[in-house]
Order: C-alpha cells, then sequence, then structure tokens
C-alpha cells in the first residue's frame, strides 16, 4: 500500500513538473529580441504562422529549447545516479571534474573540426563521452581502495584537483585555437546554448533516449547498492559490475549533454536533492523526477538570462551556477 502512494505521489509530481515546463516553454518561445504573442507562438507552432515567425520559432528557439530540456533531462539522472553509486551527496558530475574532461573532449573535437556545426556535430557527443570516461577512470583510480572498494570521502577532493587539471589543459588547448573558434570555445566553456540547431538535437536525442530508460532500468540495483558494498553482495548483486555498468550510463549521460550546453554545473547536484524530498528515496520513483526537475532547471535558467537580461543575455550556465552555489554549501554544511 505504501508503494502503492509513493508510486502515484511520483506521478503527481512527474505531470506537475512536465506542466510547469509546458508552460515555461511557452514563455520561452514568446520571448526574445522578437516578441512573439502567446496566440500567434501557438498559431504557428500548428502551421499558421507567418514567414517571419515560423522562421524566428522553428530555426532558432525552437532546436536551442529541445536542447535544454535533453541536457537537462541528462543532467539530472546523472547526478541522481552518481550519488547512489558513491553514497555521497555530494556527488555531482561537475564537482567530480567528469565536465572538465568531456570539455576537454570537445576542445579536441573543435582543434580539429573547427566547428560544432554541419554534420561532424554528431560526433561531439563521442568525443566529450571519451573525455568523462577518462576523467571516470582517473577518479576511480585514485579513490579505490583495495580493501574498502571506492571512498566516498575522496570523491570530492580528487574530483576538484581532476576537475583544475582538465580544466588547464582545456585552457592549453584552446590559447592555439583561431580567434572566432576560441571566441565559441570560450562561449560554450561557461554555458550558453546560443546558436544551436537541428543537427545538435539529432546529436544528443539518441543518447537521451537510450540511456535514460536503460538507467532507470538499473534502479533496484542502485538502491542495492546504496546499501553499502557488504549488503549488496549479501544479496546477490556483483558490486563491481554493476558499478562500472550504471557508472558508465552516468558519465554518457552526462558528457552527451555538456556537449551541447557546455560545463553547465550543479544541476546534477540539486535535482536529485529535489527529487528526493519530493517522492523519496527508492531511485525508481526519483531517479526520472530527477530529470525532470533538470529538465524544468535548464530550460527556465536559458529563459531567464536570455529574457530578462535583454539585450545583454546571460548564459544559462551562469544563471544555474548562481542559484546551484549558495544550494551546494548549504549542502555542505548539513553533512558536516
Amino acid at each position: 500500500m505504501r508503494i502503492y502512494s509513493r508510486s502515484k505521489k511520483t506521478y503527481k509530481v512527474a505531470l506537475l513538473l512536465i506542466l510547469i515546463n509546458a508552460g515555461v516553454i511557452l514563455i520561452s518561445l514568446n520571448t526574445g529580441s522578437l516578441r512573439i504573442a502567446p496566440a500567434e507562438v501557438l498559431r504557428t507552432l500548428f502551421g499558421f504562422g507567418d514567414f517571419k515567425n515560423t522562421l524566428v520559432l522553428f530555426e532558432y528557439r525552437l532546436p536551442r529549447i529541445v536542447i535544454t530540456m535533453l541536457a537537462g533531462i541528462g543532467l539530472g539522472i546523472a547526478g541522481a545516479i552518481l550519488q547512489g553509486l558513491t553514497r555521497n551527496p555530494l556527488a555531482d558530475p561537475g564537482i567530480l571534474g567528469l565536465h572538465a574532461g568531456a570539455s576537454f573532449g570537445l576542445i579536441i573535437f573543435v582543434t580539429y573540426f573547427h566547428s560544432l556545426n554541419e554534420k561532424a556535430a554528431v560526433l561531439i557527443p563521442l568525443f566529450t563521452f571519451f573525455g568523462g570516461i577518462l576523467t571516470a577512470f582517473i577518479i576511480l583510480l585514485l579513490t579505490y581502495d583495495r580493501y574498502k572498494g571506492i571512498l566516498p570521502i575522496r570523491l570530492i577532493l580528487v574530483g576538484i584537483a581532476i576537475s583544475a587539471s582538465f580544466n588547464a589543459i582545456t585552457l592549453f588547448l584552446s590559447l592555439h585555437l583561431d580567434e572566432e573558434t576560441y571566441t565559441f570555445a570560450s562561449r560554450w566553456l561557461v554555458g550558453s546554448v546560443w546558436g544551436r540547431d537541428w543537427i545538435h538535437v539529432i546529436a544528443l536525442l539518441p543518447w537521451i533516449v537510450v540511456l535514460t530508460p536503460l538507467a532507470w532500468l538499473q534502479s533496484r540495483k542502485l538502491d542495492v547498492l546504496s546499501l553499502g558494498d557488504n549488503a549488496a553482495v549479501g544479496l546477490g548483486v556483483s558490486v563491481q559490475r554493476s558499478r562500472l555498468h550504471i557508472l558508465a550510463i552516468a558519465v554518457a549521460l552526462s558528457s552527451a549533454s555538456v556537449a551541447m550546453v557546455g560545463g553547465i554545473g550543479f544541476i546534477g547536484l540539486v535535482a536529485p536533492h529535489l527529487a528526493r524530498r519530493l517522492v523519496g528515496p527508492r531511485h525508481q520513483q526519483f531517479l526520472p523526477v530527477a530529470g525532470l526537475l533538470g529538465m524544468v532547471i535548464l530550460v527556465l535558467a536559458d529563459t531567464v538570462g536570455r529574457s530578462i537580461f535583454q539585450p545583454n543575455a546571460i548564459p544559462a550556465g551562469v544563471v544555474v551556477a548562481a542559484i546551484g552555489a549558495p544550494y551546494f554549501l548549504y549542502l555542505l554544511t548539513k553533512t558536516k
């Protein structure tokens, strides 16, 4: 009966978040350098708008919104997975250094292809994924104890050190780019989603569509792993194999998302915490809610940065950081 009640609450929360996101999307479609009335937005979406509105909505605003939706889902679920795997409430793809590794992968891509445009854009998630995997491998190597397994206490410190190292390498490589590519790379690194096109949606969509259900299917194992390695072994779970498999899913979700929205931090930290408070600690319930919360946060951050601060738009990463950094400090004081 209690499980049924939890599931019912999860459905209600998920529906509410979807409705909130729909409202934010409608506002986002309406705002910008060219304002379009809500009625005209709806007319255009259904194919009855004029040429100008159709061009603005379908070529500029909708790709950007879809990218933030997909990346928000990926970052929210990746953060929830990492917190469950490490049993560390402060774990987050950005804080652990995965974003820095993904950034390194993207700079390597830009160095050879010079752009995020054209058909080569579909290769970007592969580059960022390998960068994220490299980072995860180094972190696991430095935090693993032969007798105690992965030590959650070391994760934050090692993640900060690895992040600083990869950020230094990324900065060094970016200094060798031409002026135009460097300008783009620096804008991307602060979490700007300006200039995203449908090719970027196509590049990111398969990663989110395939990996999100795979992550949810691992929810029971995540519940068991969160109890500790000894308990997981006692319940018949292959701890190391399951951890590596689930970690690869989290790295892929995080890296693919970072490939298209840049190094936006704190979504993977804030979304799982809020989801856990709303629907409880079982991953089967709060993983989907964490993804929806990540989607709402990123779409809202991009809308706020693009509309309130006109004519000088603020990157979504800056808006998220302004909210996430104080929340991180609050969690840090609560987990002493």
